[in-house]
């Protein structure tokens, strides 16, 4: 049985995958299939669980591939704070909400914020019908970490070291320093700055 758990991104699914590396009759990974092209993007090992916010834009593909068969995790956290999480981000080259804003959006006269807003309420509402038809779903809410693993674990039968990975939602795991941060922030400004200076009128 493979579990699948789909997100917003920005929202605990590192931790989520730290704490699944305590299970011993399942593999774990995070984004683990990001460089595939087709259906190799969700070609996974049997018994595995994976964490990829990227898999809400594949649902279609995931959807063909396993079905009614696996179980799904909508991992979600307070909508204002990950799109928060995400405007401290969006200037990053390579970033999702980058390319939401800049691609997908064309770059519309919004602020940072109200654009990761719709970004975040536009991810949960296609995973939300993804899932509408679908056996076997849990709803894991990261403020809810400590009362929501534990259901999590037995949901799916995971055997292995269950205090070890109860430890891991003790950790802020993929935190960015501030400092670090806003020389990134300025750095990103700059080159989407020139980038957009070079692209066709």
């Amino acid at each position: 049985m493979n579990v699948f758990v789909l997100c917003t991104g920005r929202c605990g699914s590192t931790t989520f995958t730290r704490a699944c590396s305590h299970i011993t009759n399942y593999t774990a990974a995070h984004e683990s299939r990001v460089h595939q092209l087709g259906m190799d993007r969700v070609n996974y090992p049997k018994s595995h669980i994976e964490a990829d916010h990227y898999l809400a834009w594949f649902l279609g593909k995931l959807d063909k591939q396993y079905g009614d068969e696996a179980r799904y995790v909508h991992l979600k956290r307070d909508s204002k704070a990950v799109a928060q999480s995400y405007v401290k981000k969006i200037d990053w080259i390579g970033s999702l909400a980058a390319a939401y804003k800049y691609g997908i959006m064309k770059n519309i006269p919004l602020s940072f914020e109200e654009v990761c807003r719709d970004q975040v309420e536009t991810v949960n509402s296609n995973i939300q019908h993804f899932l509408k038809d679908k056996t076997h779903v849990m709803e894991f809410q990261l403020e809810n970490a400590h009362e929501d693993w534990p259901r999590f674990w037995n949901w799916i039968g995971a055997e292995g070291n269950y205090e070890a990975s109860l430890k891991e939602w003790e950790v802020r795991h993929n935190a960015t320093d501030p400092l670090i941060l806003r020389s990134l922030r300025r750095l990103g400004q700059r080159l989407i700055r020139a980038w957009r200076a070079l692209l066709p009128k």
